[in-house]
């Protein structure tokens, strides 16, 4: 009793459950110790001089009983357990459409594990809860004050290392799985009278004799209707003894316990605090909080408890942010574990309550759905009645027999109506029969429950036994069709001036569009710039939107944004009244979408993770959707640094893209290259050269990551070239590369081909050696995977690649091929599936296009290399025989001639035709630099050497007579030309 005896109300009441635990137990033991505990704790709870006033979470009968309490005894100060750094934003209930939920935000963090980032806590509310009447009475009556005395947002974590894990309740008897219970994302669910057993023996014992299926059913059946119609003493007496049931009974969860105990000490510290600075009267106040927590044990417990054996502690750094955002029924059952549609039946029964009662309770004026009041209320219509003396109340409730309610045939034929109406809409072939059917199978069900009214959850199984039967035709089952016809699942809206300033901003530019977007549900949107040069700003906005919000917020029909282009006409289906939580969240980070999206891009660009894919991604979003050219440079400049850090081609294949991609973009649209994407082109080459060697020998590096880096050195191997990097170090980084992987060494073949190290002839004849190698043929497969991924760096072999598949198909059994063609396929399919396109390009060409052709085709690869120059080189040694005619092809091209030397530096000048005076005058040139036509002879294939310097049959024919194929080939070049 902590300091105080007990008092004489509840004497009889112990001396009876002194006399059970003997009879039960035999004797003295822990079973008397509880029961007399219980009533103990009643006792000094009822005693307080401070009015505790017990309550349970979203339960119609508590704020039925708050609301009857407030008009009786009209308290000046109403305590509220509830985090005190919500206060601040209760005022802004008024304008929004309940369910919704007061949340505390922290996005950067100080003083917690970053890991933990972001944190929330959230506080829903919704009309029928006993924290609702308490504030609107509060908010609207003059001279009432509400103190919020829980601890801070900040000390939720700070106490409950467990809060950043646990944020949803792991007790769900079933986990609602649609997109309403989501609405409150990760938070932390913060109600007052979180009341349930925490001994699971407990509770299964209350299911199994109670015949129910889960708590709130049993909570419905043996709380809410009993203490529905019971006067006030009796409300509090019957919820005392719940709270201090369940504490005694709670297992011994350490952690848990000391977070209930430091709460209880907290919120008495405060009120004791608030009474001594304000010298109020406890008889003038209020103690609105959970039953678990009326029924403490702590010192610190009550007006005259202990006060300095309890420090706070101080709170982080953390920076916290406040705002309301979008509750739902569904959301508040899934974060405090409730059985589905338990919310909606509350709220159903909390309208037949008041009807019943005809209780008037309390709303903020101006609130949408509220009455508007038709006089302004008086500060107090009479003076509040002298409370009465604690009399015992809860032996009459225990003793008393549970009153049976009639049955209410209306009732209950009006839903076995309307459930099935709902369930033909639905797809189910439900007719009179079934609504007969429902009819009595709930009478029968309620009987073999031991209730004479069945309640609503016993119409619920019966309408799923009747109708449902073995499959649900439709997207919504039975179970859920009654808890819409029970009320439904009811989402609140944040009014428009509740919202922060970011989502007002957002709602203001798209105006425009002529929408009612804070309504839910998807709206189509159609922008025809071209026609309103003013709806580009609404383009702006909705593509930031898409890239802050969850997908389906703003989700673009028709038109794209990409670097360098722009639509002339857009299609957007938008729900961003679904997602408001979303879009309220996005205000806690900043004032405008675009001070977000740069402060988002700047986090994951300079962040501890960080790659240079993602940094370079950053660049592109920033270009894409903010249009800053500052911040891209500056991103820019930072994935040097990260490329520079980086040690393998994890991130190659999408490095390679978005390079490509920035580069492409910043050449059409810039006169010149930025500076931070010619050093990373440098850096780039420079990177994967020293990569390479590793990355082909690298177990863990795939096949498509070495494609990437070589496809970024050949692709940008001009512009470094050009900006200074040296061609040796690929050169000598494929040179040092031996890999081991079938794949890659074919990928490093395409290399060597593409530097000149390796002709396509001994590339051919490797690939006709694999297939001759009955021990390599099985891996043929991935040696194909490797020259399919050449085809990035190297787009030149598709030729080569169609050959060496199709020498495969033709050379190889069928004993052979068939069992490694599906390891082909998957391959392929699985490595290749972007790289397939060019290859089918590149065999269409190939191959002919009609089937009956393909009888007589002839792969161009098997055509006989024929000598190109064989047919007229006859024709040219009969021109050469005519020595007249033997310069025929310097005098019929001069100007060639004359350019030629002109660059080898020769200014003699043509001479006459008829000239005898020097011999062999026309081929003066050909024979001051030999060195240059026997190059030119080497390289067009002219084995011929050169003609004896004394023959003068052909004086002036020297290079035709020496070298008739090169002469012939110029010839012909110069022909077409």
């Amino acid at each position: 009793m902590s300091g105080s005896r007990a008092s004489g109300v509840f004497t009889a009441l112990r001396t009876q459950l002194q006399e059970a635990a003997t009879e039960f137990a035999g004797g003295p033991d822990a079973l008397e110790g509880i029961l007399l505990g219980m009533v103990d704790d009643v006792d000094r709870a009822v005693r307080e001089p401070l009015e505790i006033f017990p309550v349970c979470h979203h339960s119609p009968a508590s704020a039925l009983a708050m609301a009857r309490r407030l008009r009786e005894k009209q308290p000046k100060v109403v305590y509220l357990e509830l985090c005190e750094d919500m206060a601040p934003l209760l005022t802004e209930l008024r304008n929004c459409r309940l369910p919704v939920a007061v949340q505390a935000f922290a996005g950067d963090i100080d003083g917690f594990p970053q890991e933990w980032a972001p944190l929330s806590v959230v506080a829903p509310i919704t009309e029928a809860s006993a924290e609702y009447q308490a504030i609107a009475y509060a908010l609207d009556t003059p001279g009432v004050e509400l103190v919020l005395v829980d601890r801070s947002s900040d000390h939720v974590f700070q106490w409950d290392d467990t809060a950043c894990t646990d944020g949803t309740s792991t007790e769900a008897e079933e986990a609602p799985k649609s997109e309403e219970a989501a609405l409150h994302g990760e938070a932390v669910g913060v109600g007052i009278g979180d009341l349930r057993p925490r001994f699971a023996e407990l509770e299964e014992h209350l299911l199994r004799h109670g015949k129910v299926r889960h708590w709130s059913e049993w909570w419905h059946q043996y709380v809410e209707v009993p203490l529905g119609d019971s006067d006030h003493d009796t409300y509090r007496q019957v919820m005392f003894l719940i709270g201090s049931l369940f504490r005694r009974l709670a297992p011994g969860e350490g952690d848990r316990v000391r977070v209930d105990e430091d709460r209880e000490r907290y919120m008495w510290t405060r009120m004791r605090e608030h009474m001594a600075a304000t010298d109020t009267d406890p008889e003038d106040c209020l103690y609105v909080c959970g039953a678990f927590h009326a029924a403490s044990r702590v010192e610190e417990f009550g007006v005259d408890g202990r006060s300095d054996s309890f420090t706070v502690s101080p709170r982080t750094a953390t920076t916290w942010q406040y705002g309301l955002i979008p509750s739902s029924h569904a959301a508040i059952e899934a974060q405090f574990g409730l059985a589905p549609g338990s919310v909606s039946i509350a709220a159903t029964q909390w309208q037949k309550s008041l009807k019943r009662t005809r209780v008037r309770p309390y709303r903020l004026e101006g609130q949408a759905g509220a009455r508007t009041s038709r006089a302004k209320r008086a500060p107090h219509a009479a003076a509040p009645a002298v409370p009465a003396p604690a009399t015992d109340r809860l032996s009459g409730f225990l003793q008393r027999p549970p009153v049976l309610d009639g049955l209410d045939e209306a009732e209950l034929l009006g839903w076995s109506v309307d459930i099935v109406r709902a369930a033909r809409r639905n797809g189910y072939l439900a007719s009179t029969a079934d609504a007969i059917a429902v009819f009595e199978t709930s009478i029968l069900l309620a009987g073999m429950r031991d209730r004479a009214k069945p309640t609503p959850y016993d119409f619920q199984d019966a309408a799923v036994t009747c109708i449902e039967k073995d499959r649900v035709p439709g997207r919504r089952d039975v179970r859920r069709l009654v808890e819409i016809m029970m009320g439904g699942d009811r989402i609140g809206q944040v009014g428009y001036e509740a919202l922060p300033p970011l989502a007002r901003d957002v709602y203001d530019r798209l105006e425009p569009l002529g929408l009612k977007l804070q309504q839910r549900g998807v709206q189509r949107a159609l922008l025809d710039m071209a026609g309103r040069p003013e709806l580009e700003a609404c383009s702006d906005v909705l593509w930031v939107l898409r890239r802050l919000m969850p997908a389906a917020a703003a989700r673009p029909i028709m038109g794209e944004r990409r670097l360098g282009e722009r639509s002339i006409q857009e299609s957007w289906d938008l729900a961003l009244g679904t997602h408001q939580r979303a879009l309220i969240e996005l205000g806690y980070e900043g004032v405008s979408i675009e001070q977000v999206l740069e402060q988002r891009l700047r986090r994951e660009a300079y962040g501890p993770r960080a790659t240079t894919a993602g940094v370079l991604a950053a660049v592109e979003d920033s270009l894409l959707y903010l249009r800053s050219g500052r911040l891209a440079d500056e991103l820019g400049t930072h994935a040097l640094k990260v490329l520079s850090a980086e040690r393998t081609a994890d991130g190659a294949p999408e490095v390679l893209r978005r390079a490509r991609t920035l580069l492409a973009y910043y050449r059409t649209s810039r006169p010149e290259l930025p500076a931070w994407i010619e050093a990373f082109v440098r850096t780039g080459y420079a990177h994967y050269c020293t990569l390479l060697p590793t990355a082909f020998r690298d177990e863990d590096a795939t096949v498509g990551q070495v494609a990437a880096m070589l496809g970024f050195l050949f692709s940008m191997e001009s512009l470094a070239l050009s900006l200074g990097c040296d061609r040796t170090q690929l050169e000598l980084a494929v040179a040092q590369s031996h890999p081991e992987d079938p794949s890659k060494t074919a990928l490093l073949w395409a290399a060597q081909v593409q530097l000149g190290t390796l002709s396509r002839a001994q590339l051919r004849a490797r690939c006709d050696a694999l297939l001759d190698n009955p021990l390599v043929v099985p891996s043929y497969p991935r040696y194909l995977n490797g020259f399919v991924h050449a085809l990035e760096p190297v787009p030149g072999l598709a030729d080569v690649v169609v050959e060496a598949v199709s020498n495969a198909f033709g050379r190889l059994p069928d004993t052979v091929l068939l069992p490694w063609l599906p390891l082909l396929i998957t391959t392929l399919r699985k490595g290749a599936a972007d790289l397939a396109p060019l290859l089918i390009r590149e065999a269409g060409r190939v191959f002919p296009g009609r089937l009956p052709a393909l009888d007589t085709w002839v792969p161009p690869w098997r055509h006989p290399q024929e000598d190109p120059f064989a047919a007229s080189r006859p024709r040219l040694t009969a021109t050469v025989a005519q020595a007249p005619r033997g310069a025929a092809l310097l005098a019929a091209h001069p100007a060639t001639c004359d350019a030629v030397a002109g660059l080898l530096g020769c200014e003699d000048g043509w001479q006459q035709q008829g000239s005898s005076a020097v011999p062999h005058a026309g081929a003066t040139l050909l024979a001051a630099h030999p060195a240059a036509c026997d190059a030119v002879a080497e390289l067009l294939g002219c084995d011929g050497g050169w003609a004896p310097a004394g023959d003068a049959g052909a004086p002036g024919t020297a290079l035709a007579a020496s070298h008739p194929a090169a002469a012939e080939a110029l010839e012909a070049l110069l022909a077409d030309a």
